[in-house]
Parts: structure tokens; sequence; C-alpha cells
């Protein structure tokens, strides 16, 4: 399974996207403004799209993607998401004022896309060429929210991502149950910014210490930092260094922690 870095950041800058991940060729995890990299074939060719939840740097080119290639489909474009989250994209996106209803377009029989609800806990399996087994995993934000851990059918190791988060032990117990080949978690803002962080329900690296730290032992994986800031990236990063470093001084091999970067691609087996 590969998983195609479309965009990983908190915010816009120069060269800097919002979170959107595509999963081989034709599942896409939320569709932030990433997704304008991607050709038409390219977005032609997806057929399902997870989304966490319906903040806007999470679905921003959903619209406009729609826009884009739905007469060049012969089936609707499905997208998965927690109910609370399909009912904000419907009143507020695709609400014939801020978007098409592209739910009714060209008729209710035959749209361009249909909703399909998800509750936290669900497993279901989709792929139209590459089959892959999804899992919705809790999540705790500022408007209702999810994770997922994704696979293909035939290997068990799991793609992990947090979705947006704050602390969240439940989201741990089920991850340690998981054989897990990389996992990808926020930390949207530095230390410095920590009771902001609270207050909109994101980690910062003081909150992700104490997060990753109920990993269970013996479990190793590579960490992916997502959603920093692009003006505090550096400093969020710097540390993360020092989260990191800190969990090798306790005697353990420590955490291996990164940065994920836009455009990269990650295999899962």
């Amino acid at each position: 399974m590969q998983v195609r870095v479309l965009g990983c950041s908190g915010a816009i800058a120069k060269d800097c996207r919002t979170t959107s991940f595509l999963v081989d060729d034709d599942l896409l995890v939320d569709a932030g403004t990433g997704v304008g990299d991607l050709t038409l074939d390219e977005m032609a060719a997806i057929d399902d799209v997870l989304l966490t939840h319906s903040h806007l740097d999470h679905i921003a080119a959903l619209p406009l993607m729609l826009d884009s290639i739905a007469s060049r489909r012969s089936q609707p474009l499905r997208v998965h998401a927690l109910r609370a989250t399909i009912e904000a994209l419907r009143a507020h996106v695709f609400n014939n004022v801020i978007w098409p209803d592209f739910a009714s377009i060209p008729s209710r029989e035959a749209p361009f896309v249909s909703f399909h609800d998800l509750v936290t806990g669900q497993q279901l399996q989709l792929g139209t060429r590459k089959l892959k087994h999804i899992e919705v995993l809790p999540a705790v934000h500022a408007v209702p929210a999810c994770g997922y851990a994704v696979r293909s059918v035939d290997r068990s190791a799991h793609w992990v991502f947090t979705g947006d988060t704050e602390r969240n032990a439940p989201f741990w117990q089920r991850v340690n149950e998981l054989d897990v080949s990389m996992l990808v978690i926020e930390t949207a803002f530095s230390n410095r910014e920590q009771a902001l962080a609270e207050r909109s329900l994101h980690l910062s690296p003081a909150t992700l210490a104490s997060e990753l730290s109920l990993i269970a032992p013996g479990k190793e994986f590579p960490i992916f930092i997502t959603h920093t800031k692009p003006a505090e990236t550096e400093e969020i990063m710097s540390q993360i260094a020092d989260v990191a470093a800190a969990s090798r001084v306790r005697g353990t091999k420590g955490w291996d922690i990164r940065w994920l970067q836009a455009a990269g691609v990650h295999h899962v087996f």
C-alpha cells in the first residue's frame, strides 16, 4: 500500500498545503489544499474520500475537486465521514449558496457525490482497484472528529492517522492492539502556544510527549508529525527533538519522530 502526502500543513503559505493523503490511487484521506497538486486524471481516479472532520483545512478542495472531475466519472464520488461532518458539509458547503449541491446534480437519482455515515470503531473495506481495510479511530477535537487506521486487506501493517486531536487515551488503547507501520500525528502549536493548543483541542510538543508515553512497551514504529503551523514549524520541531531526546535518556530506544513533508511517498507493508 502506498501513501502519498499531498498536504500536511496546519495552514497555507508558499509550499505549504493543508491536510490530504492519497492512498494507492483510489482513496483520499482528507481533502485539504494539497489535492490541487493532482492532475485531472489522478483526481478522477479517486473513488472514495475519508474525512476526519469538517474544518476547512481538511475539506477545502473537496467542492473544487468535484467541479473539476464530476463530468469525467461514471459513478458518484463516495464521501465517508461521521454524520456530524456530513451534516456540516450539507448545511454549510453544498448548500447552493457557498457551492452547488453536488448530491443532487445532475439528479438525486444519479448525483456527482454520495455521502456515507461512519461511526467510531466501525470497520469497512474500500477500494475499487486495490481493496483496503479501514478502521475509524476516536479523536478529541473542537468539532466531532475521528482518525483512521488503513491497511491492505492482505497485510497486517497499518498506516495510522490521528486526524486533529488533543489528549485521547482511547485512541492509544486501540493503536496498541494494532500492527502499526507508520503513525501520523498532529502537533499544531509550539509549547509557547500551549494554552491556545488546549483551547482549540490540538497538541503541542509537551502534550505530544504525554500522548506518546501511552504507547505500549515494545511497540516501535516511525512517528511523523503533521499539521504544524508554518510560522511555528521550526520551533515546534526543535521542541519535538527535545522530546525525542528525552525519551532516549530514559533508557529505552526512544521514539523515532520525524517531520512529515508534502510530496513524500510512503510504503506500508
